[in-house]
């Protein structure tokens, strides 16, 4: 990499650091009301997926969708559990693991916080037309998949 590229390469992965922490920042703050950080609102997120919100998920594929330490992720669930937002139950297929679900009051929640993380997305992308979006997902995926494949991610 010549110095331009490497230039360059270092203002783009200094925005994404700034835009992760202007993320995290902004987004607890328009879910203060209901008390959640955005690593929880991430945690009820996944729980909330279709197909996952009956049964649960176990924390290893909680683990992948999420690119999280089980060390992390073990704690946010704590906390979840803690404030009666997700269970931890038996495993319908193996008794010994358990798996990650949203309660009646997580789910309550998670309903409440909906409008106000639309209205968090409505205002963050407002200026980016729908091929904009698609495009900025686009290469933000490329980007990760990229990481994934580095062996760095834990």
């Amino acid at each position: 990499m010549d110095q331009k590229q490497f230039e360059l390469a270092n203002r783009l992965f200094f925005r994404l650091y700034q835009a992760s922490n202007l993320l995290h920042k902004n987004g607890t703050r328009s879910l203060s009301e209901v008390g959640a950080t955005t690593q929880q609102w991430a945690v009820l997120g996944a729980l909330a997926r279709p197909g996952v919100v009956e049964a649960g998920v176990n924390v290893k594929s909680l683990i992948e969708f999420l690119l999280l330490s089980r060390q992390n992720l073990t704690a946010v669930i704590d906390r979840l559990e803690e404030r009666g937002w997700v269970e931890r139950v038996k495993d319908g297929e193996d008794g010994r693991s358990r798996r990650i679900r949203l309660t009646a009051e997580g789910r309550t929640v998670w309903a409440k916080m909906h409008d106000r993380i639309d209205a968090f997305y409505s205002a963050a992308l407002a200026d980016f037309s729908d091929g904009e979006r698609s495009e900025f997902y686009r290469l933000l995926d490329k980007l990760k998949i990229t990481f994934s494949g580095m062996g760095f991610e834990d």
